[in-house]
């Protein structure tokens, strides 16, 4: 794995586990021990990603920006209904398997939204 790779990883799952409070862009910086400008690229690169959100904010009477996760916990009810937790071939499932969840029928109707009336 990449330095970079390895970085991403340790700076996406930091903002993550800083739930809805956020984190500061500079407290994120001093935790992965780089400079402002690798910190800037690295929030502004996760941003244009839409994996994370950037809101400006005054702290400490500086504007600053403060990293939101755009990814959400999984809980049960997000799962509720998958037709993988009941399908007998789930250990055949695999890209080019007996059963491949690109063209499950199945699973492609689970997540695809319904039309209310």
């Amino acid at each position: 794995m990449s330095h970079k790779n390895s970085l991403d990883q340790r700076a996406i799952k930091i903002i993550f586990e800083a739930g809805d409070d956020g984190i500061m862009q500079s407290e994120l910086w001093k935790e992965l021990g780089v400079s402002s400008r690798e910190g800037s690229r690295l929030a502004l690169r996760f941003e244009e990603k839409g994996s994370v959100e950037r809101r400006k904010v005054l702290h400490e009477g500086r504007w600053s920006y403060k990293l939101f996760s755009k990814r959400e916990f999984v809980t049960m009810n997000s799962i509720e209904g998958c037709p993988c937790m009941i399908c007998t071939d789930i250990e055949k499932c695999f890209e080019s398997g007996i059963r491949d969840p690109v063209s499950c029928q199945e699973l492609t109707s689970w997540l695809t939204p319904r039309k209310t009336d």
